[in-house]
């Protein structure tokens, strides 16, 4: 397994270098620029400020320069900038080598269309308020999608079976664009009963929260139906019913168990896109979460923004598959990766 961690992480690094190369020569070959605005300005000062951010250098250079910033670090002393401290997302004391001295790592640079603001201060901002978000989309979803999706494999071509895949099939057919504005007007413009924008409280989270979860419950709930049908037709499911073991034992030790495996690998990519930010339902109900500044920052052609959250957007994706794999042999020992 030691190995396999590794020879992952290694794999990991070459897929973010892919994405970051691909990412960073995407945005620079689609027409316009930052400082191509409506208004226009004037062409002296528009040089100028791609002379700035360095935006004037060959596309290699550019990459090399903002590749360097992300993947050195630097040691600074104590004379060091406060406000440059902005800049870097990983910022680490180390008395050791002197008082003030620190270890600063990952420089996202600052951002072309919120003054006096860097990428690292926004991703700071922004990306715990879509993880709370996430967090608990990601709970409905496995509240009710693991267990409807086992009662109705328990009930197979029984009413309750009929309707809950009904539901169901309903949930993954509407998706979050269509089912967010559905519950914003009901619960916040009809019953009042809920407020139709922002962040705050609990009462601001349950709306995007379950227009979030309830399409993914009900993608869990087929896969864990399904699974569970397949699993209750081995024979060490029969094996266990004849040694005597009540049925609840069966089911839940050992069927709900390794029907698990396919829920578990689609869970990982789904807890990486819903704790990063799901761009639409943060639009829709106006929440200052990471996916509403990615959108953002593409109609403004902020470089520097685009290029942070598509590299944390990716790494939560690769880390999470990595977590999956891992999982897969928690549940099922018989799966060897060495």
């Amino acid at each position: 397994m030691g190995r396999f961690i590794v020879r992952r992480l290694l794999w990991m690094i070459v897929v973010l270098f892919a994405i970051s190369v691909v990412t960073f020569a995407l945005m620079r070959l689609v027409p316009g620029g930052p400082f191509n605005t409506e208004r226009g300005i004037p062409e002296a000062v528009k040089r100028n400020l791609e002379r700035r951010y360095n935006m004037d250098a060959p596309i290699v250079e550019q990459y090399a320069d903002y590749m360097g910033g992300l993947i050195f670090p630097r040691m600074t002393d104590g004379e060091w900038k406060q406000s440059q401290q902005e800049h870097y997302l990983i910022n680490i004391e180390t008395p050791l080598f002197g008082e003030g001295t620190a270890i600063r790592w990952m420089n996202f640079g600052p951002s072309l269309n919120s003054p006096n603001r860097t990428v690292t201060s926004i991703i700071e901002d922004s990306l715990p308020i879509s993880f709370q978000l996430g967090v608990a989309a990601l709970l409905i979803a496995l509240i009710i999608g693991i267990p409807v999706g086992t009662i109705a494999a328990l009930r197979q071509n029984t009413v309750v079976d009929y309707m809950s895949m009904a539901i169901a099939v309903t949930g993954v057919s509407i998706p979050s664009i269509i089912s967010a504005p559905i519950l914003k007007y009901i619960f916040a413009v009809q019953l009042k009963v809920l407020p139709p924008n922002g962040w705050g409280g609990i009462e601001y989270v349950i709306l995007p929260a379950f227009a979030l979860g309830f399409i993914q419950s009900a993608l869990i709930a087929r896969l864990t139906r399904a699974s569970l049908l397949q699993v209750l037709r081995e024979d060490y499911i029969r094996t266990a019913r004849a040694k005597g073991l009540s049925e609840r034992v069966v089911i839940s030790i050992h069927a709900l168990k390794n029907s698990l495996i396919p829920v578990v690998t689609v869970i990982g990519p789904l807890a990486a896109a819903l704790l990063t930010g799901t761009f639409v339902v943060e639009t829709i109900f106006g929440i200052p979460g990471l996916g509403r500044s990615f959108v953002a920052s593409i109609g403004n052609r902020d470089y520097p923004l685009i290029m942070g959250t598509v590299l944390l957007y990716a790494s939560f994706v690769v880390i999470g598959n990595l977590l999956v794999d891992i999982a897969y042999a928690a549940l099922d020992p018989r799966i060897r990766y060495d």
